[in-house]
């Protein structure tokens, strides 16, 4: 047995009038310029307020993962680019910055009125260029919108110490200030909502920004400045496409840049954080996760199989935080798995154009794919088992099957490796304490996720689990107000909710004399 495929063939009414509307995805994107071939348009750079097509000569080619097909042409950027995006910056900076916060939120409430009237159309362009499932693009898009009227929000309510006499006679107060040009590179998996997690703080407390979106899917990165270019003024968000050893790197190391901000791989982070030590700037990082979903004998056997489904093969398992990794109680193995996969099972997968019945779209790229089957093949020779999938469907696309992986040994690589991709492994326990051990045993912190009905167990584990997030029966679940960030190799910094703001400030300590006269004779 195995998932419901759909061939990307089959079309419904409501997907045959979003295609015909947008019968070139990349229309809008880069007006003017001349097309690469008969459908490939070239992507330009956001500098200064306007399209830019740079200084490099190189391109780089977009795929729709669902069908292989080109779509477009992005510039590869070039240091003399960042060059020009960080100086834009700069010189946008002083004015963005001595704005009031009722005034920088004016402006991000306007952003955020313009993004919700394009909503279908960006939810479109994110599902073509991710291979996303309408309704999840729609989900982002939501969210895109969300994190940039909280922000609005929340920066006119950012608390600090309150001003006192620490010193006799002199009264100091905490003033908190923007950090000044702030570099943000975000991934392919989910490229408009973590630009918003990015670019909505980052804006909001009075920073100049330079966004280097993943070189496989710029288009609603693209997209979203160049509708808001009457939005924001000129050069307070500019966009540099290009690959990360080129661009990330020069933005990293860049002297005007004050703050690298990297949602990415462990080893994006680590390539980042190494470069901007050069400089001594401030990094930012979200990075890798492994999150282990810790199952007990009493918990609703139906709700973790409902979570898994959704949390671990949601976006095709492309997420940080997926429900990937299931150590559940030896005593009720069996009839989780009786639960769990059949709903497997019944995920429907295929090219998101086919409607909004699909739940489960391709990976992000060929290479990519490549990569999953390979975690799969190592699996199998190590002595695993698939309960359902563990394969590649026949057709076009970078499909993989969702999966289910039993028999695995102990320290099994696709146990503690990140895979990214549609493949749940399942291992079992005997006792708290070795699960807890289990969970904890992992070079990643971002996530993790307790089942259970026991009140006690469910208020006492989250404090023993190394990890940023921990949810009680529930997992995936986001709250903008909330921060989210990981531990360890997961890295550092928050992305939601007012921690945000202060990732994105940095704070000034103002002291006033207030001796007067004979006061300040005695003080002398």
């Amino acid at each position: 047995m195995g998932a419901s495929v759909v061939n990307s063939g089959t079309r419904t009414k409501d997907s045959k009038m979003i295609e015909a509307q947008t019968q070139n995805p990349v229309a809008h994107l880069g007006g003017g310029l001349a097309p690469v071939g008969a459908e490939a348009e070239v992507l330009t750079h956001f500098v200064n307020g306007a399209s830019w097509e740079g200084t490099g000569t190189e391109r780089r080619p977009v795929f729709n993962p669902a069908t292989g097909q080109l779509i477009a042409q992005a510039l590869c950027g070039t240091p003399a680019d960042v060059d020009k995006a960080v100086a834009a910056a700069k010189a946008a900076l002083p004015g963005w910055r001595q704005r009031t916060p009722k005034d920088r939120a004016d402006v991000l409430l306007r952003a955020a009125a313009v993004l919700e009237a394009n909503a279908e159309e960006l939810a479109h362009l994110e599902s073509v260029n991710t291979g996303k499932p309408m309704p999840l693009a729609r989900d982002d898009v939501a969210g895109t919108i969300d994190t940039l009227q909280f922000m609005a929000g929340a920066v006119r309510t950012q608390l600090s110490l309150s001003a006192g006499e620490y010193v006799t006679g002199r009264t100091s107060m905490i003033v908190r200030e923007p950090v000044g040009v702030v570099a943000a590179i975000t991934p392919w998996n989910y490229p408009l909502l973590t630009a918003a997690w990015k670019i909505a703080p980052i804006l909001a407390v009075g920073n100049t920004c330079v966004l280097k979106p993943s070189d496989q899917t710029p288009l609603t990165a693209l997209r979203m400045v160049e509708l808001l270019a009457e939005v924001f003024p000129a050069g307070v968000l500019n966009v540099v496409t290009g690959a990360g050893s080129v661009v990330g790197e020069a933005l990293a190391t860049h002297p005007d840049v004050a703050l690298v901000s990297v949602t990415g791989s462990v080893r994006s982070g680590q390539a980042v954080a190494g470069a901007a030590a050069t400089t001594l700037k401030r990094v930012h990082l979200e990075l890798g996760g492994k999150a282990p979903v810790i199952v007990f004998a009493d918990a609703d056997l139906d709700a973790v199989a409902e979570g898994i489904r959704f949390a671990g093969f949601g976006n095709s398992g492309q997420d940080c935080g997926a429900a990937c990794r299931i150590l559940v109680e030896q005593s009720v193995h069996d009839e989780l798995l009786k639960r769990l996969v059949p709903r497997v099972e019944s995920l429907v997968v295929g090219d998101p154009a086919a409607g909004d019945h699909i739940e489960m779209g391709p990976l992000v790229s060929k290479t990519h794919r490549d990569s999953v089957l390979g975690f799969l093949d190592r699996a199998f020779a190590e002595g695993a088992r698939a309960a359902t999938g563990g394969r590649a469907p026949e057709g076009d696309g970078y499909f993989v099957l969702p999966t289910v992986l039993v028999d695995l040994p102990d320290g099994a690589e696709s146990t503690r490796e990140e895979i990214f991709g549609p493949v749940v492994t399942v291992e079992t326990f005997t006792d708290e304490d070795a699960a807890v051990e289990a969970a904890n045993r992992t070079a990643y912190g971002l996530s993790a996720s307790v089942w259970t009905e026991d009140a006690r167990r469910a208020a006492d584990l989250p404090g023993r689990l190394d990890f940023g997030t921990v949810w009680v029966n529930d997992h995936l679940a986001f709250a903008t107000e909330m921060p989210w960030g990981g531990f360890k190799s997961s890295g550092y910094g928050r992305d939601l909710s007012a921690y945000a703001l202060d990732d994105y400030s940095r704070t000034k300590h103002v002291m006033f004399n207030r001796a007067r006269g004979a006061d300040e004779t005695e003080q002398a």
